[in-house]
C-alpha cells in the first residue's frame, strides 16, 4: 500500500465525542479517504510517562478518565481490537532509536484516543494501539520522537498525534462568554506554518506564536502537533481541517501531514 500520513488531530473536551462540531464531519470524511490502516498508532497526552510505554492489549479497554461530563459519554465503548505484533514492532524501532521503550500488557484506550476515532473511524474496525507520551520534552525531541515513529507508516500504521490546538484548562472551565480572539489568533499562526510546510517555524510554536503562553499554560497538548508533523513523509503536502473554536477557549483543528485532506 502506499505509505499512510500522520494525523494531528484536537480531541477538545470529551463531549466531542457527542458534539462532533464543525471538525468532526470532516474527520469522518478523512477516514473513509484514506487506504485503510493496519493499525492506528496514537499518542495522547492523558498517558505520559518517563520513558516511552507501548500498549500491548489485544483487546484494550476504553477508559473513562474523565468526571463530571454528560451519563452518556460513560456509556459509550470503543471495541476496536489491539495490533500486540505491530506495537512490539513499534517498541522495536522505538529502542533502536535510543528511546528505551517498554511494554503494557494491560493499558486501554483514554480518551484523547477514542474520542477522536469515534469520528475518524466509527465503526471501530480498526486497530489500535496506544503510545505514551515522553514526559520531559521539548519541540526538538517531540518532534525527534515523530522521526523515531515514522518508519512505521512504511508498514501501514497511521501515526496520529491528538491533543488540543488550544489548551487552557482554567479558561475551559470558567468561560461562558463569546469566542475568545487569543484562541483563533493562535490557531491561524499554526495554521499558517502547517499550510506552508514550514517546520522549523512549527517547532517555534510556543515561543513565537501569538498568545502562546495563554493558549497552552502547559505544554502536554502540544507536543503530539509536532510528533504528528516530525512523522510525516518528507516533501509532501501539510493540510489544515478548520475546526473552528469549542467552549469559547478550544481551537479543534486537525492537520494531514504527508498526503491531500478529503
Amino acid at each position: 500500500m502506499s505509505r499512510l500520513p500522520s494525523l494531528f488531530v484536537s480531541h477538545g473536551a470529551p463531549t466531542f465525542a457527542l458534539e462532533p462540531g464543525r471538525v468532526g464531519p470532516q474527520l469522518a470524511a478523512l477516514g473513509r479517504t484514506l487506504p485503510r490502516p493496519e493499525a492506528v498508532l496514537l499518542v495522547s497526552p492523558h498517558w505520559m510517562t518517563p520513558s516511552p510505554r507501548l500498549g500491548l492489549a489485544a483487546q484494550p479497554q476504553t477508559i473513562h478518565d474523565f468526571g463530571g461530563f454528560d451519563p452518556a459519554l460513560y456509556r459509550i465503548d470503543y471495541p476496536a481490537p489491539g495490533h500486540p505484533r505491530l506495537a512490539r514492532k513499534a517498541m522495536e524501532t522505538l529502542n533502536a532509536a535510543g528511546w528505551s521503550a517498554q511494554a503494557d500488557e494491560r493499558r486501554g484506550l483514554d480518551h484523547g484516543a477514542w474520542v477522536p476515532l469515534l469520528h475518524l473511524f466509527p465503526q471501530a474496525d480498526v486497530p489500535v494501539f496506544q503510545v505514551s507520551l515522553p514526559s520531559r520534552l521539548d519541540a526538538a525531541s517531540a518532534w525527534a520522537f515523530g522521526e523515531a515513529l515514522a518508519p512505521l507508516a512504511d508498514d501501514g500504521v497511521l501515526i496520529v498525534g491528538s491533543g488540543s490546538l488550544t489548551h487552557n484548562l482554567y479558561e475551559f472551565r470558567s468561560h461562558h462568554g463569546t469566542d475568545e480572539p487569543y484562541a483563533a489568533e493562535f490557531a491561524a499562526w499554526v495554521r499558517e506554518a502547517v499550510t506552508a510546510g514550514d517546520g522549523p517555524r512549527l517547532r517555534r510554536t510556543l515561543a513565537d506564536a501569538p498568545h502562546a503562553a495563554r493558549a497552552h499554560p502547559s505544554t502536554e497538548h502540544f507536543w503530539p502537533l509536532l510528533v504528528a508533523a516530525g512523522a510525516a513523509p518528507a516533501q509532501r503536502a501539510w493540510q489544515a481541517l478548520d475546526g473552528g473554536i469549542a467552549h469559547g477557549v478550544l481551537a479543534m483543528d486537525a492537520f494531514v501531514f504527508g498526503a491531500a485532506a478529503a
